[in-house]
């Protein structure tokens, strides 16, 4: 225990916290790692064997507890690999991470290199399995050769991903058939073969100094394997990296030794980006920048990502890039850059991942059975190559934003289309003839041995041989005349020189190369952290921070809102807004916002505080003027900068550590045997010392913290209740963001599965809430939104953002995977069977209880509605290609009928496919949840949706249309030829003539978006040309919207108004059912809005409206007008209802007009508005009128003009649509050409008013008049544009 304590009093502040061997037990012998997919097909060489952590140093340390399963499982991720002396022994280089349930990262580097195996009893076990193995071989061969490929149908989907991996073996096998595995070639023969087996040296360190732990283990090695021991004991070396090097300080830069040379390092200041030392120019190389940029989005986007390589290293390089470029956020969900075999069930994870998954050479991508790819970008590492998820939204100034990469790659010396892979990337990307014949020599292993911080006596000679070869020095003088540079070998000649002036103060190429790959780094990343600078430039205005403390604000987190969404997007340019909309409902956005308003009463974050800075900093170089809404791009301007930075610190060494020096060892041990990496001494590496400089001056820091601490303790909360308070209250994930790598019991899988479970009820609960808040008008504006109405782009995200729930739900446990959509995959299983059982039953419906009721007790017949019908509808659209686009249809569409819930309901009803299809595990097969689930989904229904309609607007729709006449009447049916045209936001059906006295008709057109307008006439023709129709009815025989469109007049000469066409006005017809009782009012309606006085009835006697509320309805129908255009331009629905509908612009004016006004004349016949109009004009034309008016003021004169215009323009139009249609147009024409307010007081001041209006009527007000015409003027700031159904044939 006192070794313990004293090993672990400064840790936090170690360079290093643990060096680990890891490798073969010679007592347990050959064990096989089920865990690991166990495939008995393959010759033993190529199995997968149990290691063991053989050793490691100190045994612990407490604020760094040692994870033996963990460490293990990712030192040698594939287990034991053993190799005889034909095969390719050459050591390899790769680390991995391990995340803490807090979130906190230690990173873990490897050296893997291959050891003779001297074990007498392994020999013998690899022999005897071997034997086995041929003789199985030679037996199976005479029997069924081709079954031992194939797999059980009812195995799992991760049985047969982990047996895809397994399935290739190495390429010479790969053509030839199954038996060539068993032959004597390459099978262990333990007389003839030299058996080794793989080791792996590993340090712990706490922060990434990649190329540092890379050279001192290399040296490590390469001092076990020189024929000459190294100057001092190994255990020298690691207890001085162990306990006497300490992690610089920041903005610091220290040296220290390793076995052979002096290694560097160096850590970025406080107001710089944070360490990253993995090489993201070799990221770019891999990927290409486009490819990158990609992933990055969907990382940003929190998508499911999966890496895929043959290289650890290479998963690794991408991961850590990847996550490193999202400054100033971070990945907040499960992250496993390198996935051991034995966790591939963690593939199944219904939630945002990003793991890394090695490949099998020669594996076929086809092959690797995924559990679900709705939302997955796989990326092929090795292949140059990314699978993106459908939807996806562009990173904002992408093709800008890629050609700045490119620019800080191209003076580097790399392609921006990234590189050929190669197992040994090239130093230097300058490429010539004389390289590519030399990739095939030493100099590979020359460049291997120079990267890692060495030049041994054989680089030398082979150096002295390329100088001393005649041809090869012409070739190189020929390549210089012609501009190519030999990169490799100047480097060479370069590096030997550096060598000869390092006392000089120069560097080793090694150095160099470093250097080089550090500037590259930080010059790459302030590109990404420039872009959110920009994008986020004024973030903190919409930060929402409304608690007195720390304690109320964590305790309120989940029911607040933090961010004012609307109006930031509102801020942003166009182009930003997709992007936009769904990254600012991610976790690692809450996040950022979290902490910003932690950072209230808390020191700010590291990364938050450094983002800060940056932005602050732009604004003292006022970088984002005036202009807050351009998109124009604004380069980085940071980059010499901060390459700068790093250079200065490499040049001049700030600290350099103690030396290793020797330690009191027994005599005997440390004893050296080439080829063989030593058992070290465990108890002089068990403890650090007790004392030194840089050990002393952390604690005193500590103390000095401990001594600040007690003053703010009023402040802080205590710790173990804030972890609480922030578990509870962040949203989604935290528990989830690491999966356990040290324990696999299968009562520890059920437990993350059921995390995962309730993780996804959590999230359902989250999303419905949000839509229904975001939707529900007043309701959201009371619980503090401060915008009553959702924006289009907010509500197609939230709905893409289900889509993807619902799709990670339906990929839980799932037994077999089929298509990239599991949702779809079960609706397919369920049409077929139900299919199946309509025709054994013959029943075309089957369950009666899904019929809908009619929506009006008269006129359309009720339509069915079943999962099967609309299943039918998404597989006849043409447009959508693939079974996720089929999916996130089918959801939109039943969201859009009020169906999701009953239709999930339906199809889960059937219990025998679901036990089929999920295993017991799987969320829906847990009931309790699953009742849950659909009761959020359910609450979905409070809301009208046109999810489907909006956004599929290319698809062909079948639309029935119904004519409704008044049937008390004896003129119900008509012996002339009736038409309706239909009118929506997107377009309009065209002239469809009716059949006669059927008055129903079904026609397919174009989605018509939102219906707006009917245009229904007639010919006129025949004995019985008068028609009095009630309303229209149309339906949209898809999404079941139905409108009904008020007529209630006659179409026909001689009665009514004339008319032979209507424009008839839409409104969305409400089902009425019982548990109705949430709903919003429709659309077209203001909620606060009351029901009016149709306008068929406004000349009827005693049901007139008071002039308080014709002032009133004129000044909502304006307002209406206006919200209308304060609106995004995509958000704003139909202006024809806001002017022409029930409460419009042109329904008020009506009543206004109306009042006061002398309907009934000689013999009853009525007197309608426009015969005012005609009369005024006419007595206007008159010569002495006129002649009155050329006296007063030209505008005067120009108005009258222009209002006789118009209405003679109307009147001689070709449509007969009668006078109350022609008051509609012209009220339409002058608010579109702004003549309205100045007609006004013309037609106050006509002397046939005193004829036509009573004294009292509001038009023969002058006040009335003047303040009427004032609220009209504010409809001048908007340019008006009226449908084509009310303005065709109309010409000036």
């Amino acid at each position: 225990m006192s070794a313990t304590t004293s090993g672990s009093g400064s840790a936090p502040c170690r360079f290093a916290h643990y060096f680990i061997i890891c490798g073969i037990d010679n007592e347990t012998g050959l064990e096989p790692d089920a865990l690991a997919g166990e495939n008995f097909d393959q010759s033993p060489l190529k199995r997968t064997f149990k290691s063991k952590v053989l050793a490691h140093y100190p045994e612990n340390i407490e604020c760094n507890p040692f994870d033996q399963d963990a460490v293990n499982m990712l030192c040698m991720p594939k287990g034991l690999s053993f190799r005889t002396q034909r095969d390719s022994r050459a050591p390899q280089y790769h680390s991995f991470i391990i995340t803490r349930e807090d979130g906190s990262r230690t990173y873990g580097f490897v050296h893997t290199f291959y050891e003779e195996v001297t074990s007498p009893q392994i020999c013998s076990a690899m022999q005897a399995l071997h034997q086995m193995h041929q003789a199985e071989h030679n037996t199976s061969a005479h029997n069924c050769p081709s079954s031992s490929s194939s797999s059980s149908s009812s195995s799992s989907s991760m049985d047969s991903l982990a047996s895809s991996l397994e399935d290739v073996e190495s390429p010479s096998s790969s053509h030839g058939n199954r038996r060539s595995c068993g032959c004597s070639r390459e099978g262990y023969d333990s007389l003839r073969d030299t058996l080794y087996v793989s080791k792996a040296a590993c340090l712990i360190t706490p922060m990434p100094f990649m190329h540092a732990c890379k050279r001192f283990l290399s040296q490590l090695h390469h001092a076990v394997t020189s024929n000459q021991p190294p100057p001092l004991p190994l255990e020298s070396y690691i207890y001085n990296i162990l306990f006497e090097v300490p992690l610089p300080p920041p903005g610091r830069s220290l040296k220290f030794h390793g076995v052979y040379e002096p290694i560097l390092c160096q850590r970025p200041g406080v107001g710089e980006l944070p360490l990253a030392d993995f090489p993201l120019g070799e990221a770019f190389r891999l990927l290409g920048v486009e490819n990158l940029v990609q992933l990055f989005t969907c990382v940003l986007l929190e998508m499911q990502i999966l890496l895929y390589s043959q290289d650890y290293q290479r998963l690794m390089v991408v991961a850590e890039g990847i996550t490193t470029l999202l400054f100033p956020f971070q990945w907040q969900h499960v992250y496993v850059p390198i996935l051991p075999a034995s966790l591939l069930h963690f593939l199944d994870a219904p939630v945002p991942y990003l793991m890394g998954l090695q490949s099998k050479e020669g594996t076929d991508r086809s092959k690797l059975e995924l559990p679900q790819e709705a939302n997955l970008c796989f990326v092929d590492i090795d292949n140059h190559c990314i699978e993106l998820p459908e939807d996806f939204p562009q990173f904002p100034n992408k093709t800008e934003f890629i050609q700045e990469l490119s620019e800080v790659l191209l003076s580097f010396g790399l392609s921006p289309d990234g590189g050929n892979t190669s197992p040994a990337p090239p130093a230097t990307t300058q490429t010539s003839t004389l390289e590519t014949e030399l990739k095939s020599t030493s100099l590979s292993e020359l460049d291997d041995d120079r990267r890692n911080g060495n030049l041994g006596g054989e680089a030398l000679d082979v150096l002295e041989l390329l100088q001393g070869n005649p041809t090869l020095e012409r070739l190189q003088a020929l390549a210089k005349r012609t501009g190519v540079k030999v990169a490799r070998l100047e480097a060479l000649v370069a590096g030997q020189k550096a060598i000869g002036e390092e006392g000089v103060g120069g560097r080793s190429p090694a150095e160099e190369e470093e250097l080089r790959n550090a500037k590259l780094n930080v010059q790459l990343r302030e590109v990404f952290a420039a872009r959110f600078a920009t994008m986020f430039a004024d973030y903190e205005s919409f930060v929402i921070q409304n608690s007195p403390d720390l304690e109320s604000w964590l305790t309120n987190r989940e029911q607040m809102h933090n961010f004012d969404k609307a109006s930031f997007l509102s801020d942003q340019p166009e182009p930003y807004l997709p992007f936009l909309s769904h990254f600012i409902e991610t976790q690692m956005f809450a996040t950022f916002i979290d902490n910003k308003i932690i950072s209230q009463w808390e020191e700010k974050e590291t990364l938050l505080r450094v983002f800060d800075g940056r932005i602050e900093k732009a604004r003292l170089y006022n970088v984002r003027a005036p202009s807050l809404r351009s998109s124009i791009y604004q380069k980085c301007t940071f980059l010499k900068e901060s390459a700068q930075a790093i250079e200065q610190r490499l040049k001049k060494i700030d600290h350099t550590a103690i030396h290793p020096h020797l330690l009191n060892m027994k005599i005997g041990q440390g004893k050296y045997q080439q080829g063989f990496f030593p058992k070290l001494q465990a108890d002089v590496l068990a403890s650090g010392p007790t004392s030194n400089k840089w050990s002393s001056r952390t604690c005193s820091t500590q103390r000095r913290v401990d001594r600040h601490r007690p003053q703010n303790e009023h402040f802080v909360l205590d710790n173990d209740l804030k972890e609480k308070y922030m578990q509870e209250a962040r949203n989604l994930g935290k528990n989830l963001r690491q999966p356990k790598l040290s324990d696999l019991s299968p009562a520890v899988i059920a437990q993350t599965n059921w995390k995962f479970v309730e993780g996804l009820l959590k999230e359902c609960k989250m999303k419905t809430k949000r839509m229904l808040v975001e939707k529900m008008g007043r309701e959201a504006v009371e619980l503090g939104h401060g915008e009553a109405n959702i924006t289009g782009l907010e509500e197609n995200t939230l709905i893409a953002s289900l889509c993807d729930l619902l799709e990670r739900i339906w990929s839980h446990g799932l037994q077999v995977k089929q298509g990239k959509s599991a949702l779809w995959s079960h609706l397919l299983h369920y049409q077929a069977r139900e299919e199946k059982n309509e025709l054994q039953t013959e029943s075309p419906v089957p369950n009666v209880q899904e019929k809908r009721k009619p929506e009006s007790s008269i006129g359309l017949p009720a339509l069915r509605v079943s999962v099967i019908q609309d299943m039918r509808h998404i597989q006849s659209m043409g447009e959508i290609k693939t079974d996720v686009g089929r999916a996130r249809a089918w959801i939109r569409l039943s969201l859009e009928k009020k169906l999701l819930s009953q239709h999930l309901k339906q199809l889960l009803s059937n219990q025998t496919l679901t036990k089929k299809l999920y295993k017991r595990y799987a969320f829906l097969r847990c009931e309790e949840e699953k009742e849950q689930f659909l009761f959020h989904l359910l609450s979905l229904n409070a809301v009208d949706y046109f999810c489907f309609t909006c956004v599929f607007t290319t698809i062909m729709i079948p639309y029935r249309a119904v004519i409704i006449p008044i049937k008390k009447l004896s003129n119900a049916m008509t012996t002339s030829n009736p038409w309706l045209c239909v009118s929506g936001e997107l377009g309009d059906s065209g002239v469809r003539q009716i059949t006669k006295n059927v008055l129903e008709m079904t026609f397919d057109c174009q989605n018509l978006g939102k219906l707006t307008t009917v245009q229904l006439g007639h010919d006129n023709s025949g004995l019985l040309a008068k028609w009095l129709v009630d309303c229209v009815m149309v339906r949209n025989e898809i999404s079941g919207h139905t409108y009904k469109f008020p007529c209630g007049r006659w179409l026909g000469k001689g009665v009514d108004d004339g008319s032979l066409e209507r424009v008839l006005i839409g409104e969305l017809v409400v089902p009425c059912n019982d548990d109705d009782g949430g709903r919003t009012p429709p659309l077209q309606r203001s909620p606060s809005q009351i029901r009016r006085i149709s306008i068929t009835s406004l000349t009827a006697r005693g049901n007139k409206p008071t002039t308080v509320q014709i002032q009133e309805s004129i000044g909502e129908a304006v307002n209406n007008i206006i919200k209308h255009f304060h609106k995004p331009e995509k958000e704003r629905g139909s202006l024809t209802v806001l002017m022409c509908g029930e409460g419009g612009l042109v329904w008020a004016l009506e009543q206004f007009f109306y009042h006061g006004f002398r309907t009934a004349r000689l013999f009853q016949k009525n007197v309608f508005l426009w015969d005012f109009y005609e009369r005024a004009v006419a007595f206007m034309v008159n010569a002495d009128y006129i002649g009155d008016i050329q006296e007063t003021p030209e505008p005067l004169s120009l108005t009258c003009e222009s209002l006789c215009r118009y209405v003679n323009a109307i009147n001689n139009m070709p449509r007969s649509i009668g006078k109350d249609g022609k008051f509609q147009l012209l009220v339409c024409l002058g608010a579109r050409d702004r003549l309205l307010p100045q007609w006004l007081p013309l037609l106050a001041e006509c002397p046939v008013i005193t004829r036509m209006y009573e004294e009292n009527a509001l038009l023969r007000e002058k006040l009335t008049v003047s303040s009427l015409v004032a609220v009209l003027q504010t409809l001048h700031d908007f340019h008006i544009t009226l449908e084509t159904s009310l303005t065709k044939g109309f010409e000036l």
